[in-house]
């Protein structure tokens, strides 16, 4: 099997459109709420303003609560939740960072042996479409989002070294430095700026290694 992250169409199984990463996980990704309409908005501004209630799903959430949660916020969007797509996310829970689709198909089979490529990548292109994964294009792996109601994060920065991801909702940093971009006459090919880098237990690790060879370094 490649270990791109790609996975191969099983053989006789029909081309269900999912199993093409240029034409599925390219496109942008759904809001997690519709729009509101004029009326709707119009009430808005007219009532107080309350924060909204934030749901996390990953941050202090126990497994079970977490998907408990995402199958109430599909059940909101007149969505369900199946019990293929609420494996694959329970895998995703489980691995606590960006996992590649090949690797989840491991692991689907571990569970069900039966399971075939175009099984992972239908259930992905759920979850990505409902808002409830990311996919990160500097390592080809998917995540889950941490937050229902700002699915939308705009900014994630990934650990290139152990794939960990982190959120980060800074709606006006991501407009400045969109307007850069666009200054400079380029159009973002998605929703998400993603930043490369190295994470705090990486770094705790590479230095850890640095330190313990040096001593033998020395002795030569």
């Amino acid at each position: 099997m490649p270990r791109g992250g790609a996975l191969p169409r099983a053989a006789g199984a029909p081309d269900t459109g999912t199993a093409k990463p240029d034409g599925l996980y390219n496109r942008p990704m759904k809001t997690a709420k519709p729009a509101a309409t004029a009326d709707q908005a119009t009430l808005a501004a007219s009532a107080p303003h309350h924060e909204p209630e934030q749901i996390h799903l990953g941050h202090g959430n126990s497994q079970e609560a977490a998907l408990t949660l995402a199958e109430e916020y599909c059940r909101e969007r007149g969505e369900k939740l199946t019990p293929i797509r609420r494996k694959v996310l329970e895998l995703l829970l489980n691995s606590g960072r960006a996992t590649k689709a090949y690797s989840l198909l491991d692991d689907m089979r571990q569970i069900h042996p039966g399971s075939a490529p175009p099984t992972v990548y239908r259930a992905l292109d759920f979850l990505l479409s409902a808002g409830l994964v990311h996919r990160i294009e500097s390592i080809n792996a998917f995540t889950v989002c941490h937050d229902l109601t700002q699915c939308q994060h705009g900014i994630l920065v990934v650990c290139q070294q152990c794939g960990n991801v982190t959120e980060l909702h800074q709606p006006k940093l991501r407009q400045a430095l969109v307007a850069q971009i666009e200054d400079a006459g380029y159009r973002l090919a998605s929703d998400e700026i993603e930043l490369k880098g190295l994470c705090s237990a990486c770094q705790a690790a590479e230095a850890a290694s640095a330190g313990a060879a040096t001593p033998v370094a020395a002795a030569k």
